[in-house]
């Protein structure tokens, strides 16, 4: 009897702490980054480069992203309105069929952003490779971050790790109404962002030469 009580009791302390420990991460990354997103396109500072992180175009049904769709509206306004001078477009293109970083090159293109404003980087596999080889392979060092508010905010706990100035800018969020299961993702995020960072030493799949980026 007691054996089996003991291992209940464990179970529950072993949950508890890593709930505690989920929430934790969770709330580290709120507080530290919170200060510095714009959504306000008159209040945002200028600066050269724009880091757009990747996602998929179309949902697997075939119906636009949204989360893309609202990405490239939010980096096309902080282009016209001067924010930026070139945006570096990082996404994933794990297969020939799949790529994410051509898919917003011509989108952006589509609403007046020239070709020679856009840098392609096409080992942006996830958020922490999208970083980490903006500054490793590209250069940049002082940039706004483009993505919806949730994502923003890990991509700049990200930065700060490796002492990239970083603000974010918010593309559109979807409802939660509509898309709860990527909100509930991004807490098991933040959580592996910080294991990545401060336990494991993850880096970014590829990395390689430099790529000179021509601010025009």
């Amino acid at each position: 009897m007691y054996p089996i009580k003991f291992l209940l009791i464990s179970i529950f302390l072993l949950i508890t702490l890593l709930g505690i420990t989920i929430l934790g991460c969770y709330v580290w990354i709120e507080l530290q980054t919170k200060d510095r997103l714009y959504s306000d396109i008159n209040t945002i500072p200028e600066k050269n480069v724009a880091l757009l992180l990747g996602t998929a175009k179309r949902l697997p049904h075939g119906r636009i992203n949204r989360y893309f769709k609202y990405r490239i509206d939010a980096a096309v306004q902080l282009y016209k309105a001067g924010k930026v001078k070139h945006i570096l477009a990082s996404g994933s293109n794990h297969t020939k069929h799949y790529n994410e970083p051509k898919e917003m090159k011509k989108a952006l293109m589509a609403q007046g952003v020239p070709a020679k404003a856009i840098t392609l980087d096409y080992a942006g596999l996830r958020t922490l490779d999208s970083v980490v080889r903006c500054r490793a392979i590209f250069s940049q060092e002082d940039i706004i971050v483009v993505s919806q508010p949730f994502h923003n905010k890990r991509a700049l706990f990200i930065s700060d790790f490796y002492q990239i100035k970083a603000i974010g800018f918010n593309a559109k969020d979807v409802p939660l109404h509509e898309d709860l299961k990527t909100p509930l993702r991004e807490i098991l995020a933040r959580s592996k962002a910080v294991l990545d960072l401060y336990f494991l030493g993850t880096q970014p799949k590829y990395l390689g030469e430099k790529v000179e980026i021509l601010i025009r």
